[in-house]
């Protein structure tokens, strides 16, 4: 709903998602150390039931970060006015916030609109939820599967916002995902830190970590599937699938992309080394400006991963641009730069890179292009 934190009437910036019982979950956080109000409470709360939310209430327009003793209390008065509302304990409800950092929330204006939202939730709202969260977002990204077991079926679901200051270290990304799975809470909270590793933690649009990032699972219990050693994989795979989803129209959506770039590391010593590698390739602004310009350089490819930390033989790498290749034992081929060129033309672009170091291990991150309208939306974010 709208309580009136951002101008427009018409503005959603109000969510409250909430189960009909007390359900298991799970919660991953920034690694900022400027970490915002509703962090620390988020945080606290599920340490201290082991595990067990209600409700989680989001506000979007309002980060409450850097808002001192006055913001740990508004994020403490939005959790006790959604259990009073819901009718449960207020450690039993999680707290989201994304905005403009250093604003105190308008709390009278949140605690009103908690107490209408409550009685008007609805299993149909969905849609409205994730449009609520957003702030310099394009458009909502919300998905959802069913996953098929020996023992029946269950469904993952999950909504997501961010745009800019995106790069997930547990980005301002949100993301809230549910099951109607019988899950423990040891259990998905490995699945979100899991699917998280190579979905959410593996996208950045301009390597800025925010002060509020957080990811949140619940699990239901509605559909009767229990989650056991022999069905995880099952809900790992959902989870990843809805993930995946999720974290790839956020890139899609980043502010001012024109372009999704998929940066593929290969021939690694380390699943972790070849992480490193992609993404700091994937943070070049340099990389990220010859993409927009659909400029094949690959010199500033083969340049950011040999300032990565990661030991490699540049002799023995090589850089392809859309499947073309155009560097290989330590020499170029840039009669081929034509082709790569066209490829940099489109909406979709793939750099891979082979360290050549003889070990097997890959992994991919997801970024977008750096153009002036990312410039101009930040240059302008707060005025």
């Amino acid at each position: 709903m709208h309580c009136g934190i951002k101008v427009a009437v018409s503005a959603l910036d109000l969510v409250v998602l909430a189960a009909d019982t007390p359900v298991s979950a799970a919660a991953l956080f920034t690694t900022n150390l400027a970490q915002a109000a509703p962090v620390i409470v988020s945080r606290e709360h599920i340490e201290r039931t082991g595990g067990v939310a209600r409700a989680i209430v989001v506000n979007s327009g309002c980060a409450n970060a850097c808002t001192g003793p006055e913001g740990l209390a508004h994020a403490r008065q939005m959790a006790a006015a959604t259990a009073e509302a819901v009718g449960c304990a207020p450690q039993e409800v999680l707290v989201a916030s994304t905005g403009v950092i250093g604003v105190s929330l308008k709390i009278d204006r949140v605690v009103a609109g908690i107490r209408a939202a409550v009685p008007a939730m609805a299993r149909g709202n969905g849609s409205d939820a994730a449009r609520a969260i957003m702030t310099t977002d394009l458009f909502p990204k919300e998905h959802a599967v069913t996953v098929q077991t020996p023992h029946g079926a269950f469904s993952v679901g999950g909504m997501a916002k961010g745009a800019g200051m995106i790069e997930p270290n547990m980005a301002t990304m949100l993301g809230f995902l549910t099951t109607d799975a019988i899950v423990p809470p040891v259990l998905l909270r490995q699945a979100l830190e899991t699917s998280a590793r190579d979905t959410f933690n593996a996208i950045t649009v301009d390597g800025e970590c925010s002060t509020n990032d957080s990811l949140f699972a619940l699990a239901s219990s509605a559909s009767g599937v229990t989650i056991d050693a022999a069905t995880y994989p099952a809900l790992l795979e959902g989870f990843l699938t809805v993930s995946r989803e999720l974290a790839l129209g956020i890139v899609r959506g980043g502010e001012g992309a024109t372009k999704l770039i998929t940066v593929t590391v290969s021939d690694a010593p380390s699943v972790d080394a070849a992480r490193q590698v992609a993404r700091t390739i994937a943070n070049s602004p340099l990389v990220k400006t010859a993409v927009h310009g659909a400029d094949p350089n690959w010199g500033r490819i083969i340049s950011a991963a040999g300032r990565s930390g990661v030991m490699f033989d540049i002799d023995r790498a090589s850089v392809h641009v859309g499947g073309t290749l155009l560097f290989e034992n330590g020499l170029p081929h840039d009669e081929r730069a034509p082709q790569a060129a066209e490829h940099l033309q489109g909406s979709t672009v793939q750099l891979d890179v082979s360290l050549g170091s003889g070990g097997s291990a890959s992994a991919t991150i997801w970024t977008c292009d750096l153009s002036a309208e990312y410039v101009r939306i930040n240059g302008e974010y707060r005025t």
